[in-house]
């Protein structure tokens, strides 16, 4: 019996997030990624089950740090807690993580729908109410939205630039971008 390759693992799944950036999850197909790392697809199905599998392990680190963003957020004291934990939490998530970031553009609320995260249904209103300070004023919460979108859209714009820069300039947008709670 043949032993799975390390290298080749580590090799799918880079291509794979490199494709899912660029194309989507659903615009990416295993023959896609076979292609990008020099092998057939049969050699990507013996590595992982499908698709979703290659997913899950791309994205095991980040939704596992965003489910103790959340529990931070659900322990937070106040509105306005909840609110500085959440922005600082999503930012430097987004900004650890943009490579993942960019590749869930648009497939998050997709992605919640396989069984392995759906433990995380509740995470994406969570996140709003306390970008929105707990405010149920329709402009909070299009202020929440807005933000959220763009820390995601902009991480994935912005790859290469050093993390040093990135936070900073994301926590000022936050910060001008959302009601104060008080």
């Amino acid at each position: 019996m043949t032993r799975a390759v390390p290298e080749r693992h580590d090799n799918i799944l880079a291509a794979a997030g490199r494709r899912f950036a660029q194309s989507g999850y659903r615009g990416t197909s295993l023959q896609d990624i076979a292609a990008d790392v020099g092998c057939s697809k049969a050699a990507v199905l013996y590595h992982f089950a499908d698709k979703k599998a290659i997913l899950a392990e791309l994205v095991a680190r980040p939704i596992d740090q965003l489910r103790e963003l959340d529990e931070r957020i659900a322990a937070a004291s106040s509105p306005a807690e909840a609110q500085r934990v959440a922005a600082e939490g999503y930012v430097d998530l987004a900004v650890q993580f943009r490579r993942e970031t960019a590749f869930l553009r648009g497939e998050f609320p997709g992605l919640l729908e396989h069984p392995p995260f759906d433990h995380l249904q509740h995470v994406p209103e969570r996140l709003v109410r306390a970008f929105a300070g707990h405010s149920d004023r329709p402009a909070a919460r299009v202020a929440a939205l807005v933000v959220l979108a763009g820390i995601a859209e902009t991480c994935g714009e912005f790859i290469d630039l050093p993390d040093s820069e990135l936070r900073p300039a994301l926590l000022a947008l936050v910060r001008r971008a959302l009601e104060p709670v008080t």
